[in-house]
């Protein structure tokens, strides 16, 4: 895989922002496998978590190992703090991310702008990310992945997360998650919206750990989506909130990614 890193400017956020891209590469060297593909590469698009930024799924994961044979691309965004969201205190990252992103890395790279080659999905924040962007854009993504997350919206027991209202504050404008119930930044709300268009919808995994101080938000996910039109998949095992967990898990995700891209080959 070639690792390109990409410093540029963006019009919706007002200022240079930067992304990780992992691009096919037929000879990779002796222990890994490469690959060759004609046209353009489908990608899936890698959000990164509260704590991270556009470089920790390269380096505490071996992604890049994972994926050589795939002939994909894989792009990791810096989003900061904002929930991928349109903050009420910051920049439009929703708008970034969904919108202007794909547009501007199309413009550097051959990567597909079909949806059955785009794929979104990523961890913690960046698993409620993934849900809010593929739920809010269905007709851009064939799939998508949430690792250890879910709708982090829900008024939950959050003794683990002490920052969490002031983060609200910043991000949302309000400071109690349930006030954010049925509105946009709701994964329930958005899911709706879109089951009785007939547009396609985009197909689901999520994962969790059954130690991780998120599983309560996971499975009142799960809870919703079981019955739903969508095709969904949860899954849990043992595990805490910790890239021992998504190292093994991504793996099971770019399988079940792998068979989604082949079935619409």
């Amino acid at each position: 895989m070639a690792l390109i890193k990409v410093d540029f400017f963006s019009e919706v956020l007002g200022m240079g922002s930067q992304v990780n891209v992992l691009l096919p590469q037929e000879k990779q060297g002796i222990g890994i496998e490469g690959t060759k593909r004609s046209g353009c590469y489908p990608v899936l698009w890698l959000l990164h978590g509260a704590s991270d930024d556009h470089t920790t799924w390269m380096r505490r994961t071996s992604i890049e190992r994972y994926v050589a044979s795939m002939g994909i691309a894989v792009i990791t965004p810096a989003a900061h703090l904002s929930f991928y969201t349109n903050m009420k205190y910051g920049a439009p990252y929703l708008d970034y991310i969904a919108d202007e992103l794909p547009e501007i890395m199309r413009g550097f790279f051959p990567i597909s702008h079909k949806r059955e080659d785009n794929f979104i999905a990523g961890q913690s924040m960046g698993g409620y990310g993934a849900l809010k962007i593929g739920l809010s854009r269905p007709g851009r993504y064939a799939g998508i992945g949430c690792f250890s997350s879910g709708n982090l919206v829900l008024d939950i027991n959050r003794t683990k997360m002490p920052d969490l209202d002031k983060i609200n504050e910043m991000v949302y404008g309000v400071q109690k998650p349930g006030q954010l119930l049925g509105t946009e930044h709701d994964i329930f709300e958005l899911a709706k919206r879109y089951i009785s268009s007939g547009q396609a919808l985009p197909a689901i995994y999520q994962v969790c750990g059954r130690e991780d101080f998120l599983i309560e938000f996971s499975r009142k996910t799960n809870d919703w989506f079981q019955d739903s039109a969508y095709d969904y998949i949860y899954k849990e095992a043992q595990g805490e909130h910790d890239w021992d967990f998504w190292d093994i898990w991504i793996q099971d995700f770019l399988f079940w990614m792998r068979e989604k891209i082949t079935a619409k080959s």
